[in-house]
């Protein structure tokens, strides 16, 4: 059985902390094993390789977040999205890719869950027992349904229809209020799907048995390149690359599990949260204050600063203050649900962000009356990683080291960097540094059209920027 989990988001619901490039599944806010913060992707990381479940798991993503993976995880399967599509597209590519690049079958199964759940290991092994209950019933696809513990709109839900020929009517017991209760791993069939309804339907829902759709879809590969077929759709994975701007921009659910002939659903009764807002992430928080400054006579208050300068808190109830190169949020916890849409006119290039080779934090950004762009920002790069052999069309840069040590390839000249050391970059200039030690530099970029587009590698090896040098010298 393969593993797909899925990480993608623009990031805005935690916002300001999270942004496109480090959406909520990176934030390193929640308790690790051995007390240090962690972040989701590292926390369910951990637990699938813990159960030995990590090396047939593969990660699907967009290019964006492809670097701040590699930093918290290593190196680990990744399949890259040409561009967010929603996870109909995903769920899409990410099999074809299976099928075709790593020599899959078209009867292997595979489950498809999201990288971004708050869960116990309990969930894993049941996550487990979809395979066999899709062998079992014969369906075409087996979905996981959470047991839930109070009414809400924020989830979909599963309707659930006349109990399957020898399973476990006898395993569900009803409670003094009427809920339906149900033990982990009953096997159940899906009779309809009700997309986060009002709270007075999601009672009655409750009490007529239905589970929580956590999002979680087990099938056998052959069975989505069918779909994909039927739909004239390409089946290969060079050819969903080539097309994928042409797939449409809809939910899996949607697209095929609503219109799946047989839906079948294992039902979960574990812990299981989906830390989407501020107020249920704030939970799991490793601590109520972390950076610079101070809370007093607070309660159920967070508090995270990013920034250099200090915040504080006093006398807040039920409050979230987040403070980061992104924005500065102050809300009650309660307000923190509607923050997606609210931010969405304040949306900007990201101020932050975490790369395999180290960090960036932009400190000030200007447009000048001419219309150049000035962006000065503060780069780390971790001991023993660097920066590509790169040049840059529409801008200059001029770096001053105020950290650590390294060795800089500026044109085909090899130099060594201490702090002090001031390096201006030219426009169309070929340059790659590398670090000894932690180098931490401020660099000063001007020009026109400062992101990321503007730029052209050559090499992404410290070895092979080295010989190239050495040939040209």
């Amino acid at each position: 059985m393969k593993i797909v989990l899925l990480s993608g988001g623009s990031g805005k619901r935690l916002w300001p902390l999270s942004n496109d490039a480090r959406s909520k599944q990176f934030l390193k806010v929640l308790q690790g094993a051995e007390g240090k913060p962690v972040s989701m992707v590292q926390r369910v990381w951990g637990q699938l390789e813990a159960l030995g479940l990590a090396r047939d798991t593969y990660i699907c993503t967009s290019k964006a977040q492809v670097d701040i993976i590699e930093s918290q995880l290593g190196e680990v399967p990744v399949i890259v999205e040409p561009h967010r599509r929603d996870t109909f597209a995903a769920i899409a590519l990410a099999c074809a890719y299976l099928l075709d690049e790593t020599g899959a079958d078209e009867n292997d199964i595979v489950v498809v869950l999201p990288v971004d759940q708050y869960v116990e290991d309990t969930y894993f092994e049941t996550v487990m027992s979809l395979a066999p209950a899709l062998e079992s019933t014969g369906a075409d696809i087996a979905l996981l349904g959470v047991q839930p513990t109070v009414p809400t709109s924020k989830y979909g839900y599963l309707q659930i229809g006349e109990a399957l020929q020898g399973e476990m009517e006898v395993a569900a017991t009803v409670a003094s209020s009427g809920v339906v209760e149900r033990a982990s791993g009953v096997v159940l069939p899906v009779s309809s799907f009700v997309e986060k309804p009002p709270l007075q339907e999601a009672e009655r829902l409750i009490e007529g048995g239905a589970l929580w759709n956590c999002g979680v879809f087990c099938f056998r590969l052959g069975y989505l390149k069918s779909v994909l077929s039927d739909r004239q759709w390409p089946t290969t994975y060079e050819g969903l690359m080539n097309g994928y701007h042409e797939l449409p921009q809809i939910s899996f659910d949607y697209e095929v599990v609503e219109r799946a002939r047989s839906v079948v659903a294992v039902s979960y009764a574990g812990q299981w949260k989906d830390l989407g807002t501020w107020e249920t992430l704030s939970q799991e928080m490793t601590s109520d204050f972390s950076g610079r400054g101070t809370a007093l006579a607070c309660d159920e208050t967070q508090v995270i600063n990013e920034l250099g300068i200090p915040v504080i808190a006093l006398g807040l109830q039920r409050t979230v203050v987040v403070a980061s190169p992104d924005g500065v949020l102050v809300a009650e916890k309660g307000y923190t649900t509607a923050l997606k849409d609210i931010v969405k006119p304040f949306s900007g290039r990201p101020m932050y962000e975490e790369r395999f080779w180290g960090s960036y934090r932009v400190l000030d950004y200007t447009q000048l009356a001419d219309g150049t762009e000035v962006l000065v920002r503060t780069v780390e790069i971790l001991p023993g990683k660097n920066l590509s052999y790169q040049q840059h069309a529409r801008r200059t840069e001029l770096w001053t080291v105020i950290e650590g040590t390294g060795e800089l390839a500026l044109g085909h000249r090899m130099t060594q960097l201490q702090a002090g050391d001031v390096v201006q970059v030219f426009a169309g200039q070929w340059h790659a540094v590398c670090a000894h030690d932690r180098l931490v530099f401020v660099e000063v970029q001007r020009g026109h059209s400062l992101d990321e587009e503007d730029i052209v590698r050559r090499y992404e090896r410290w070895s092979d920027i080295v010989s190239h040098c050495a040939v040209l010298a």
